[in-house]
């Protein structure tokens, strides 16, 4: 039987994930699971300093993007549980207890969310609403665009910015719809809903949280 020697989370603390355990007991360790058994040494290759978990109310409400050291203490100490774990069965463990690395968790109990006013404009988020896709050719959205170019008094708002390629960026420069002869295909309007407060912070949204976002795969 080969002797399990899972990479300890102490060594991935650069990369921002930190033991979790309490003080006095051994650290955590990371390792990934095939078919329900141990798949010895290997560790796991993930972006652990940048990993994000959705966080969801009691109501699957979709409520923010924890980091992945927050979520597993909330899991750990009992006040959220795994909705789905990562893909590719990676988990946490100690000697005693282990946490299936989550992607989306849900709060044991409801919290009451606050009014939230509307939704700040980010490119992430813009990138979202339109789907990467640019608003003049359909084709994939590299980059922003001001419908009427800031240059010409153009505001920047949901409704005057849209995504765009590097070609019609490029082509468009400062000139109006009207003097190329273009048009939007879909107006530009502010996104709604309560989901989109947290998109509009997360550069990549995990497809395992779509469906708790109301959102379809692009």
């Amino acid at each position: 039987m080969p002797d399990r020697q899972p990479t300890p989370i102490g060594a991935l603390a650069n990369a921002g994930l930190a033991p979790v355990a309490p003080s006095g007991q051994k650290q955590l360790s990371v390792h990934t699971v095939v078919d329900g058994e141990g798949a010895g040494p290997a560790p796991v290759v993930l972006p652990w300093g940048r990993r994000k978990v959705l966080l969801l109310n009691a109501t699957f409400e979709p409520l923010t993007a924890l980091p992945l050291r927050r979520a597993v203490v909330l899991v750990v100490c009992g006040k959220a549980e795994v909705v789905h774990g990562d893909p590719a069965g990676a988990v946490v463990h100690s000697s005693t207890a282990q946490v299936v690395v989550p992607s989306v968790i849900r709060l044991s109990n409801y919290v009451r969310v606050p009014y939230r006013g509307r939704v700040p404009l980010t490119r992430a988020g813009l990138m979202h609403r339109d789907r990467y896709r640019c608003a003049y050719c359909g084709g994939r959205a590299e980059t922003i665009d001001h419908v009427v170019p800031r240059s010409r008094g153009g505001p920047h708002t949901w409704q005057n910015c849209v995504a765009c390629c590097a070609r019609c960026n490029h082509r468009k420069a400062d000139k109006l719809l009207s003097e190329l002869g273009w048009r939007l295909r879909v107006v530009p309007n502010a996104p709604r809903g309560p989901h989109w407060r947290l998109l509009a912070g997360v550069t990549e949204a995990d497809p395992l949280w779509l469906p708790y976002l109301g959102e379809p795969a692009a």
